[in-house]
């Protein structure tokens, strides 16, 4: 039985509609392009930290190296936020369209340039800095690029069918990781240690402008051609005066999936390396199959969550996370390939689940007037709350001789994210017990026996 679809877009305004199979397969190709060449080039940084570490933060202790690159990697997620508030206003204020193109082109150039860069042993200081400047332009774009995608997906699906095509956002996300872990894989089967660690590390950098250049061509052609609804005057404004309470349930509920994205995904290749001394060709093989089989899992828990609604998927798959993430990890530290195997692909697929559900759920959550801006803020505190300082804190965890599991961290954060945030308190109801209507103002909330809220979520009040 399929779960009511709760109202989006108030009459009268202006949207791009997939409803036919040729307007979807554009809007999909449209919203997923882009997105998975921003996460290709982002999950690079990550999967090749080792290297960027050896060439600009050369250290005697290869762990000291390893953190300061981690820390760089990090540092580009304190611009999430800024980049996140600035493209959400831009697509409020302008159209979903301007912010998916200008989040492409401010993603793709740092990312030429960080494989370029010449070394601190040629140019000295200059290079971390200049480093740290890519990180952070990096950081400003991607902050834009998923909410704004996910938010362009969703609006325009149609009704009962919002969640499979939200999770053609997350596609991309995992598409994009994926064809990081498999450039990775690639450069390290083709190329000896010393290759890799001397140039080789460089090749997916710059391979990755031509293909975002292809990406922006399409967003060109595809996105709208006019603005996506009337404008609000003052989205960021609006968004902090009348909604933050909803800003920050949302940040909750992205919180502790992102702990465990980056860890199952960025970080495990060189925790595998360095802790369990599995091979860098081993760990991206197993890394790129586990990403592989995301891709299915996402757009099922989409699909899914059509049929029996957002919070039954989401409770079951949080609860999964927190109960097998320290096991799985502890499986994963024994170095045997079939233990290092099962453990990332059943990690891999928790958290795809979770993401596949998290676009829908968090626009039905969200007034239209500041969708754009409400989800990219929320999402990217979220995720710069958590998911950015993971692989640092990880990385930490695991020095020494009694080096602890990064799983612990992700069990930790778990109950910070899905169950608490997006879960157990609805934004709307802990906003003094009233939700949002079509047209951004609030109404009290109904609530039935035992105090269960009888509208779905997203769903405008009676009384609005």
């Amino acid at each position: 039985m399929s779960a009511a679809a709760p109202l989006l877009i108030p009459p009268g305004v202006v949207t791009q509609e997939f409803r036919t199979p040729s307007t979807v397969r554009r809007g999909v190709i449209a919203g997923v392009v882009g997105n998975m060449l921003e996460w290709y080039d982002f999950a690079l940084f990550g999967f090749f930290a080792a290297q960027i570490g050896a060439h600009f933060f050369p250290a005697r202790n290869p762990t000291a190296s390893l953190l300061a690159a981690y820390g760089t990697f990090a540092a580009g997620f304190l611009m999430r936020p800024i980049g996140g508030a600035f493209f959400g206003w831009v697509g409020d204020r302008f159209g979903r369209k301007q912010a998916l193109l200008w989040s492409v082109l401010a993603m793709a150039l740092p990312s030429f340039f960080i494989g370029v860069l010449p070394s601190e042993a040629t140019i000295g200081l200059t290079a971390p800095v200049l480093l740290l400047v890519c990180r952070l332009l990096q950081g400003l774009a991607v902050g834009g690029e998923y909410m704004a995608s996910s938010v362009f997906l969703v609006e325009g699906a149609e009704p009962g069918k919002r969640g499979l095509m939200g999770a053609w956002s997350p596609f991309g996300c995992f598409a994009g990781t994926l064809l990081g872990s498999a450039a990775g894989l690639i450069v390290n089967t083709m190329l000896s240690p010393n290759a890799v660690m001397a140039y080789g590390w460089r090749i997916p950098f710059i391979v990755g402008l031509v293909v975002a250049l292809g990406g922006i061509v399409i967003r060109r052609n595809f996105v709208e051609k006019v603005p996506h609804q009337p404008p609000a005057k003052s989205p960021i404004g609006e968004s902090f005066r009348y909604h933050w309470r909803t800003i920050l349930h949302l940040m909750m509920l992205v919180a502790g999936l992102s702990v465990g994205f980056y860890t199952t995904f960025v970080y495990s290749a060189t925790w595998l390396k360095q802790v369990a001394a599995v091979p860098a060709k081993t760990a991206f093989e197993i890394n790129t199959v586990a990403m592989a089989l995301c891709l299915g899992v996402v757009l099922a828990a989409g699909a899914l969550s059509d049929r029996v609604g957002r919070r039954p998927v989401l409770v079951v798959v949080s609860a999964l996370l927190m109960v097998l993430s320290y096991p799985l990890m502890a499986l994963m530290a024994g170095g045997q390939w079939i233990g290092v195997f099962v453990g990332q692909v059943f990690l891999a697929l928790l958290v795809s689940a979770a993401a596949g559900v998290l676009a829908a759920t968090m626009a039905e959550l969200a007034p239209w007037r500041v969708r754009c801006t409400v989800l990219s803020i929320s999402y990217n505190f979220g995720v710069a709350l958590l998911g950015g300082t993971t692989p640092l804190v990880a990385a930490w965890l695991a020095r020494g001789p009694r080096a602890a599991h990064p799983g612990r961290r992700r069990v930790g954060a778990a109950p910070d994210g899905p169950l608490p945030g997006g879960l157990r308190v609805h934004a709307a109801a802990a906003a003094g017990g009233h939700e949002p209507c079509a047209d951004g103002t609030r109404a009290p909330l109904r609530t039935g026996p035992r105090g269960r809220r009888t509208t779905h979520l997203g769903e405008s009040s009676p009384m609005c």
